[in-house]
């Protein structure tokens, strides 16, 4: 709505400022405040003059960016040239005259004050004639541009694989074309740069379809490795696991389905997650594997369980000799196995806890060329059975341990590890001379023997190898370590006066 000339006159010749004149004080405080009472004046009227006409972009004539710091400079001496030019530089004053032609500085009052720039231009001026009169009149301070070029520049992407290889900052974001998306990542695998390609991979993930991600990556072959170790180091196990099944890896993605066991401390809820892991796509070596440590886990709870009951009411001697330390739940075939050596070797086959019932239900029967945790040899279920005997010093159990019959009926001591091994395990749980010197003939090696007799001070097997060398000088002189009177020296002295034996020396 445009006023009529009679009510501008009117207006202008009732306001209470002053028309610009050169007599003014030259005060720059002053004429700053006149300034802007005379903008907030005036603002209401501008206001409701400009509210139909459209908003004109920031441009000056110079070119510069309205609003800068070059911008306000040129401004305020044009502004003071217009005036006369002699004046110091400082804050333009307002015409006050009737008439109020527009600047030609290339923007209009109306945005000044209603603050709508248009898009690309620089912010209004209106900010800093705002209502509250603590606001700073300077304009906002930008950033040069060539703050802006390492991560604004229009990079190829081999440019933008080479600048992150350097360290520098790139935007990814300009990438937005699924080509463009996959050139750049196949510069990143070309640039072998392993941070490269997971920040790529990264990015795509971000922008990209989890379905069409997967499927660009079953070509990528290295790409895919580098996808699949960082959502494994981030602990993303849904992500990978629809990965596994999209690229049609089900084993894989069983076995990582598998890998959530070790994550539970429940013993009950462990077992029954095992339970539905027995129907997952195993191979059959796995399959039997996981079988295995479900049954190891049931039975390891059925066991403990037990124990617990017979320790309370102090029913087994063996737990009151020897208290349980430690709980077998979660540990190993062999740690269950020691474990029922040494409370339970005693009892029938038909019991979970009989160390015979383990040894024929994980298949310890022969010498295996490669043994699970869940799967032991001959050899390793003879050794726990020996160590834990021996240290409850149960040497009856260990002769019927060792002990064998032939298809004729013959029984012979064997064992399944050498018998030196046997007798240097039975020494470190202290076992007597007597035990010592069943099991130290058995030894194949002569020298050896010889050595573990002397070191271990088995006289009457040092004195029958040297019998069997028939060497009498050795035999004299071991004759005077012995004590006068025992009966090893006594032994001696019938051996050499024995005149069936025919001496070497």
């Amino acid at each position: 709505m445009q006023k009529s000339k009679a009510d501008e006159e009117e207006y202008w010749n009732s306001s209470k400022f002053r028309a610009f004149t050169f007599d003014d004080e030259d005060d720059e405080f002053t004429r700053l405040k006149e300034s802007k009472r005379a903008v907030n004046s005036i603002r209401s009227l501008v206001e409701e003059e400009e509210e139909d006409e459209e908003e004109v972009e920031k441009v000056s004539w110079s070119g510069e960016p309205v609003g800068s710091i070059s911008w306000s400079v040129k401004e305020t001496a044009s502004s003071l040239r217009a005036a006369g030019g002699a004046r110091e530089p400082g804050f333009p004053k307002i015409n006050t005259t009737p008439a109020l032609p527009r600047s030609n500085s290339g923007y209009s009052i109306s945005s000044l004050f209603k603050g709508k720039p248009k898009a690309g231009s620089f912010q209004s001026m209106s900010d800093g004639f705002s209502d509250a009169s603590g606001r700073s009149f300077a304009p906002e301070l930008r950033k040069p541009k060539c703050e802006y070029k390492d991560y604004s520049g229009d990079w190829s992407p081999e440019e933008t694989v080479k600048r992150m290889q350097q360290g520098k900052e790139v935007s990814l974001e300009r990438f937005r074309a699924l080509q463009d998306k996959l050139l750049l990542l196949d510069q990143a695998v070309g640039g072998h740069d392993g941070n490269v390609i997971t920040a790529v991979l990264i990015y795509l993930k971000k922008s990209l379809c989890q379905d069409v991600l997967f499927r660009k990556l079953v070509s990528r072959e290295t790409a895919l490795r580098h996808y699949v170790h960082f959502l494994k180091e981030a602990g993303q196990r849904r992500v990978l696991l629809e990965l596994y099944r999209t690229l049609g890896k089900m084993e894989e993605a069983a076995l990582l389905q598998y890998k959530e066991h070790l994550k539970m401390k429940d013993e009950n809820s462990k077992r029954d997650f095992l339970k539905t892991c027995l129907n997952l796509p195993f191979p059959p070596d796995d399959s039997v594997h996981i079988q295995d440590h479900f049954t190891l886990l049931e039975r390891q709870i059925i066991i403990v369980a037990n124990d617990r009951q017979l320790e309370s009411g102090g029913q087994v001697e063996v737990i009151s000799k020897c208290p349980r330390k430690a709980s077998i739940l979660h540990m190993p075939l062999i740690t269950t196995l020691y474990y029922c050596c040494v409370y339970h070797y005693a009892e029938p086959e038909g019991t979970y806890s009989s160390p015979s019932n383990i040894r024929k239900t994980f298949r310890i029967w022969s010498v295996l060329s490669v043994c699970s945790v869940f799967q032991l040899s001959e050899r390793q279920y003879f050794l726990t059975a020996l160590d834990a005997r021996s240290k409850l010093k149960s040497w009856s159990d260990l002769d019927q341990l060792m002990t064998s019959k032939n298809w004729l009926g013959q029984t012979r001591r064997k064992s399944p590890v050498a018998f030196s091994r046997v007798v240097d395990i039975l020494h470190k749980n202290n076992a007597p001379s007597q035990v010592l010197q069943l099991y130290l003939p058995l030894v194949e090696d002569s020298e050896l023997k010889l050595s573990l007799a002397q070191k271990l001070k088995c006289h009457d097997v040092v004195i029958d190898i040297y019998k069997d060398l028939k060497d009498r000088q050795q035999l004299l002189g071991y004759q005077r370590k012995m004590e006068r009177g025992s009966a090893e020296e006594k032994k001696i002295e019938e051996l050499i006066s024995s005149s069936q034996i025919r001496w070497k020396n």
